[in-house]
């Protein structure tokens, strides 16, 4: 690990699936339970089959809490939106190669908003579609199943993803953070973490837990306690 990069792995609840009756005071629990980013799924019923929220829900989002509010817009044409969700109180913005034709202008204009900009990747979506504009964002995020519905089982094969990123951070002397997004939880967070991710996207397992939101980040954050991220 090295001295420029976060010494602790960030905890991201998705509210994906939180209970949208009590969204901000669940939001407060998570950030109570030491979440460090709250993360946010946008769908449009196009890039993938579900449709979920807009800019008026992260701005319910940032009226309830101070953390980092990382938006995941799986979404075509997202440079239509990203003012929108800019002004809504979005701290970054993740897109997907497949979606942004001139995807270098993408992530500097997310930037030039000042927000973080960040790139997603679809678990068939190879390494190679972001390599090249990996030294221009601020993270990658890592689908670990397939986009689009909260509750699927984490896909192990993209470990070798998280790996291959981590390597060519390592070798370019990059900073991006890594995500991972789908099935995390207590039993598949270590694998991911020592992989190389830093950021952990927990939906389901943080909000649906029958014991509530503290115990259940608190499993997650014991889950990988003893770990050491890959530089």
């Amino acid at each position: 690990m090295t001295a420029d990069r976060p010494p602790s792995v960030q905890i991201a609840p998705s509210i994906l699936a939180a209970d949208f009756g009590r969204l901000a005071e669940e939001v407060r629990a998570a950030e109570r339970a030491g979440a460090a980013r709250i993360h946010v799924d946008v769908m449009d019923g196009r890039f993938v089959q579900e449709i979920t929220l807009g800019p008026v829900v992260i701005q319910a989002v940032r009226r309830a809490t101070t953390l980092l509010i990382d938006v995941h817009l799986m979404i075509v044409e997202p440079d239509r939106h990203l003012e929108a969700f800019a002004g809504a109180g979005a701290t970054a913005l993740a897109v997907h190669p497949e979606a942004c034709p001139h995807l270098y202008q993408t992530v500097h204009r997310i930037r030039s908003l000042g927000l973080h900009p960040w790139v997603a990747l679809n678990p068939a979506t190879p390494l190679s579609a972001a390599e090249w504009v990996l030294g221009a964002v601020a993270g990658v995020l890592v689908m670990t199943v397939e986009p689009g519905s909260g509750g699927q089982p984490f896909i192990p094969e993209m470990l070798a993803k998280i790996r291959a990123l981590a390597q060519v951070r390592l070798d370019r002397d990059l900073r991006f953070e890594i995500a991972v997004d789908g099935g995390i939880g207590p039993d598949t967070a270590p694998a991911a973490v020592d992989a190389g991710a830093s950021v952990l996207v927990a939906g389901t397992a943080v909000f649906r837990a029958p014991d509530g939101i503290g115990p259940a980040v608190g499993r997650l954050r014991d889950s990988i306690r003893p770990m050491r991220r890959r530089p």
